[in-house]
């Protein structure tokens, strides 16, 4: 079966630097831990994600459209469809006095929190440090090797899916009828989240028409 934009797809990848063995995502957690990955924070297993729903990385996304179901591929992405090119903009220059009075002892490859914004050290010299504020795999060629396990139809499915994916939620209770959905969970939903997990049902999920959430 050929998916295709908007189709609800469950899919198990292993994401390297392209060229190498060297892997930065993957979904199997027995791999995980033969490779020495494994992050006890993480949820390993097969994903299920919305096809042109930004959900994965663009340029992802546009080249599974239109692959089968029930097949593996290997897809290369260029930077420009990966994490982006490297922009010099991004790349600063800092005083090494500023982490030092914050007590930092600034070194190459350390991660820094800088006003807000995530970078890593570059380089210490003469007084001056560098840190480098592009996405980490920012300017690299990467690798997906996908497994597409099979387009999911269930509505229910889709539904929770989503609620794990934008409420990072996984132990919601689900009922649908009649084109409307009852979630309940155990905490509140802030009303600003609520509203737009509803929104991007609407948009997605066609066989749901009204959202409520229930405690």
């Amino acid at each position: 079966m050929q998916i295709k934009n908007g189709d609800f797809i469950e899919i198990e990848y292993i994401a390297k630097i392209k060229g190498t063995d060297k892997i930065f995502d993957l979904t199997s957690e027995s791999l995980a831990k033969e490779k020495g990955l494994f992050d006890a924070h993480r949820t390993y297993g097969s994903v299920i994600i919305c096809l042109g729903k930004n959900q994965i990385l663009a340029g992802l996304d546009k080249k599974l459209e239109g692959k089968e179901s029930s097949s593996s591929y290997t897809i290369d992405l260029t930077p420009e469809e990966a994490f982006g090119k490297k922009d010099i903009k991004l790349i600063k220059v800092y005083s090494t006095k500023k982490f030092i009075e914050n007590k930092v002892n600034p070194m190459p490859g350390l991660q820094v929190d800088m006003d807000g914004l995530i970078g890593i050290i570059r380089s210490v010299s003469s007084g001056r440090t560098t840190v480098d504020f592009n996405h980490p795999l920012a300017g690299k060629e990467v690798t997906y090797e996908v497994k597409i396990n099979k387009v999911v139809t269930d509505v229910k499915e889709k539904l929770e899916n989503f609620i794990k994916f934008f409420l990072n939620i996984k132990d919601a209770e689900v009922k649908i009828e009649d084109k409307k959905a009852e979630i309940k969970t155990k905490q509140k939903i802030p009303d600003e989240l609520s509203k737009f997990f509803v929104k991007r049902i609407a948009e997605t999920i066609d066989e749901i028409k009204e959202v409520k959430f229930i405690l």
